[in-house]
Order: structure tokens, then C-alpha cells, then sequence
């Protein structure tokens, strides 16, 4: 089984503009797709990896170059720090889920497969989306699916979960599929159980907090003339980055000096960001929701 198949590889890994003596971080290890390329074109420098989900230590190859942190990476400078690094020349992250995440059905990931309901991507973590739909009220629960899930009917959609589990728990993929499969709109059920499952997905492993977290310190530890090389797969955490490469705030506010002039702590390099392209998209269907943004420390 493939364990995943990077997305926008030759775009972002040019984007990184690798020094061959430089130190560079993957923040999103995974199949180390981006890792191995990024070490194909260093010489002296340093590869610092980070992944937090513990199967992927098959993946770590025996590199002197590379060190591997199973952490998340919103532990990114306590841990280069501790590394005896104290700037580094460029970061990436792809912050899709991988395909073994996915395809595994033990992780609970995706609708499609009848799972007990897990989604972390720390599996030592012990919040799971069944335990947060057992005890979340129903507003918390509607809030959830408005907020991540963009769904215009997530007041209706929390009422059906909730009334599901008052009837019995709600334990498996299976059952949360089962509890809303008669509000699902005709012709675009999958996309609607997909907007569900991100939903409860980026809260259980507070995706949206700590990426702002990992991006506030990445621009801290980042040299100047550094790249920071992101692809995200949906509109929430592409906005979030969007605004921090433009403004260096979340909100997207730009910040002006005495004399009026812009505070921008990058140089965007993908004003609208890079996708992938017919021919990438036909070898690798996942691919497809993937926008690549790149910027410069000024």
C-alpha cells in the first residue's frame, strides 16, 4: 500500500529554494515524500522532520542529515531549540490527510468505510470523534459544522446527531453516516458527509489552533530571505494561511508604519496560489482540492 503520494511536489520543493549547506523543516512528515527530496539537494545542511502519528517512523529513513521529532509541529521552535537551532532557511507543510490515514479503516477518517469513529492523527490523544459527539450539547455541536464545515443547515444537521444518539451511541462512521443520511441533499451526498467529517476532524486534532501556532513561530525562526512553503486542502486553513502570508496576522488586517507605508513580514510569491495541474490531478485524484501558497521573510 502506497502510504501517500505528495501533492504539487516539483512546486513546492522549487519553492523551498534549497541551499545545499541550508536547514530546512517538514513539518508534515508522513510518507516523507517531501523530505526525500528536499535531502536529494542538500549537502551539509540540515533536515529537521516532524510528524506526530506514530506509524510513520517506517517511513524515517537512516539519514545523518535528518532528524526526526514524532511531535506535533506546534512544538516547532521549543524543539529546535533544543536541537541547537536557532534559525532555519525554509519550512513546508502539507497539511492534507495521507492516504494511509485515509485508507486505513482502523482511523476512522473517512465515511466511506464503516470504522469505529477515531480521526485522530495522534493516536495517544484521548479525545476521539465518537467521545466528542457523546458529550458535546447540540449549539457547540451546530457551531462545529457552521464554522468548519460550512454548512448552511448545521443547526438541522446537529439536531439529527444529537436525536441519533439520544436513541443509542454513536460509535462507528457507520452511525454518523446512518444519523444524517436523510437530510443529505440529493446528487451531493459525499461532499456533505466530507464537510461532517472535517468538521469533527479539525476539532479533534485542533487543526485550525495549531497551525496558527506553527506559522506565528515559523515566522520567528525563519532567516530572512527564508521560504514558507504551505498546501492546504480546504477554505478554512487556506484563509488562514492566505492572510498570514499577506499581513502576518490571522484576520488579514495590514498594518501600516509612521509613514503609512505596509508592515509585511513576506514576500508572496503565489499571489493566488499554485494547484495542480489536468495531468497531476488524473495520476492522483486526492490532489485535486490542493492549493500551494509560497512566501519570502522580508
Amino acid at each position: 500500500m502506497v502510504y501517500h503520494i505528495p501533492a504539487l511536489l516539483d512546486e513546492s520543493i522549487n519553492g523551498l529554494n534549497i541551499r545545499p549547506e541550508g536547514i530546512y523543516v517538514d513539518v508534515t512528515f508522513g510518507g516523507g515524500g517531501h523530505s526525500a527530496e528536499i535531502l536529494k539537494r542538500l549537502d551539509t545542511g540540515k533536515l529537521i522532520a516532524f510528524d506526530q502519528d506514530e506509524d510513520v517512523r517506517m517511513n524515517v529513513p537512516d539519514d545523518k542529515r535528518l532528524i526526526f521529532i514524532e511531535q506535533n509541529f506546534r512544538f516547532l521552535k521549543n524543539n529546535l531549540l533544543f536541537n541547537g537551532i536557532k534559525a532555519i532557511d525554509g519550512l513546508i507543510a502539507d497539511l492534507g490527510v495521507s492516504f494511509h490515514q485515509f485508507d486505513e479503516p482502523a482511523r476512522g477518517f473517512t465515511f466511506r468505510l464503516d470504522a469505529p469513529l477515531d480521526m485522530r492523527m495522534n493516536k495517544s490523544s484521548s479525545l476521539t470523534a465518537a467521545s466528542l459527539i457523546k458529550t458535546i450539547d447540540e449549539s457547540f455541536l451546530s457551531d462545529i459544522f457552521y464554522r468548519y464545515g460550512e454548512l448552511s443547515n448545521s443547526r438541522k444537521v446537529a439536531r439529527h446527531i444529537i436525536s441519533a444518539r439520544d436513541e443509542r451511541p454513536i460509535l462507528t462512521t457507520g452511525d454518523l453516516v446512518s444519523a444524517v443520511r436523510n437530510i443529505a441533499p440529493r446528487g451531493q451526498e459525499n461532499k456533505f458527509y466530507a464537510r461532517i467529517f472535517q468538521s469533527l476532524r479539525i476539532i479533534v486534532n485542533h487543526e485550525i489552533d495549531f497551525l496558527k501556532e506553527m506559522l506565528l513561530q515559523a515566522l520567528e525562526m525563519l532567516n530572512r530571505g527564508g521560504r514558507l512553503v504551505i498546501i492546504t486542502y480546504h477554505s478554512l486553513e487556506d484563509r488562514v494561511v492566505k492572510n498570514f502570508m499577506r499581513t502576518g496576522n490571522f484576520e488579514g488586517i495590514e498594518k501600516k508604519d509612521f509613514y503609512g507605508n505596509p508592515e509585511r513580514p513576506f514576500r508572496v510569491l503565489s499571489k493566488k496560489g499554485i494547484v495542480p495541474g489536468p495531468e497531476e490531478i488524473k495520476k492522483n485524484n486526492r490532489a485535486r482540492s490542493a492549493r500551494l501558497r509560497i512566501a519570502e521573510k522580508i
